[in-house]
């Protein structure tokens, strides 16, 4: 049965899937935004059409961060560091895609996707090169010129903007919003979305606090300290500033937050990453929550209660949006899931029916699912 359903959802993602070249950034070096090789960054640009003609959805790659020079000197030698073997097409589908019968709303806008190769989120900056590593934090730089580049092609006459993301790039879209918005003409109609990006500061199933040790060295490692809101810095240990439920609340544009309440992710790396189970007594579980006993039930239960008081203790404003449903899963807007027979349902929508109403002001939507494992929409 699984191997069926997969089957069908690789034959949907071909027949959705667009191809699209990619870009490399033009005048990169000469304004120090590069890789962390030092390599020029890449972004993929599919043209609108019709009414969506002057409308641009940008949307920021994931791929997780490096927290010290050697985990960085790793990621330099990969595509989360380099772009010199970036796949020259990348397949645009979900919030991407250029079909209306997989993306109602947004598939004649000009959409855009930013490849993720400094490890920060696009946040780091530091002008010296260490001669011995060769690694370039220049994150916030690639930020800054590839939307450089996207007006001078166009986006200065935005009559609608979205700045997107997944995973760490679902972080960049918190952490840049606004920052997003002021490049954006006044005029303009800005909102941001983040899928699968609002980590949490939650300690790992012992009590250790892995995940603000592991940002605390991100935010160090790059030099991201100037690129993070003041309005935490000011109270904040700088790694503390890289979480979402630090900042979110002081973000003046729309914003609207896709996540589950069980991101898989955050199960893998934060409640229990590697170290913290050395003899992977949790492996299975962790592989598929349906295998996993009555006290890793528990231990991942007390993780969503945390996670949802992570986002909602503040208060949440009515221009905020947010549907966090119950699937063990990580990232829904890139594909099948998106839209359609393979979307989760909430409140008897799917995402980019909540998205799209959102963005357009059709209705507000502001919707957390029941506890795992009632939902039976989940695709997986």
């Amino acid at each position: 049965m699984m191997l069926q359903i997969l089957f069908h959802v690789l034959i949907l993602l071909r027949i959705e899937a667009a191809l699209v070249d990619r870009t490399f950034l033009q005048n990169a070096k000469a304004k120090g935004a590069v890789c962390l090789d030092g390599s020029p960054p890449v972004y993929h640009l599919d043209r609108g059409s019709g009414i969506g003609i002057n409308n641009w959805l940008v949307h920021i790659e994931g791929g997780g961060w490096c927290n010290s020079v050697p985990s960085c000197l790793v990621r330099k030698n990969s595509k989360q560091g380099s772009s010199k073997d970036m796949a020259k097409q990348l397949n645009f589908s979900g919030i991407l895609s250029s079909e209306s019968q997989f993306n109602p709303d947004f598939h004649n806008w000009n959409r855009i996707k930013i490849r993720y190769c400094d490890g920060a989120s696009f946040t780091g900056d530091v002008e010296t090169v260490d001669p011995a590593t060769k690694l370039y934090f220049r994150g916030a730089r690639i930020f800054l010129a590839v939307m450089e580049e996207l007006l001078e092609k166009g986006m200065k006459n935005a009559e609608n903007a979205i700045l997107s993301g997944c995973s760490a790039g679902g972080l960049t879209s918190i952490l840049h919003c606004d920052n997003y918005r002021a490049l954006i003409p006044e005029s303009a109609k800005v909102k941001c979305i983040s899928d699968a990006g609002y980590f949490i500061n939650a300690k790992t199933i012992f009590g250790a606090s892995y995940i603000e040790d592991f940002y605390n060295g991100v935010v160090t490692t790059h030099g991201a300290t100037k690129n993070l809101p003041l309005s935490c810095m000011s109270k904040e240990k700088p790694g503390l500033c890289f979480f979402p439920q630090n900042i979110v609340q002081q973000i003046q544009t729309p914003l609207f937050i896709i996540n589950s309440a069980y991101d898989s992710w955050q199960i893998n790396n934060t409640l229990v990453p590697p170290l913290s189970d050395p003899n992977n007594t949790w492996r299975n579980c962790k592989t598929d929550i349906r295998n996993c006993s009555h006290s890793q039930l528990q231990k991942i239960q007390g993780f969503r209660f945390e996670f949802i008081n992570a986002l909602t203790e503040m208060g949440v404003p009515s221009s905020r949006g947010y549907y966090i449903n119950s699937c063990y899963t990580h990232c829904q807007t890139e594909g099948p899931t998106w839209f359609g027979i393979h979307s989760p349902i909430l409140n008897k929508k799917t995402i980019a029916e909540a998205v799209g109403d959102w963005f357009y002001d059709r209705s507000q939507f502001q919707e957390i699912d029941c506890p795992y494992p009632c939902d039976k929409t989940c695709p997986n």
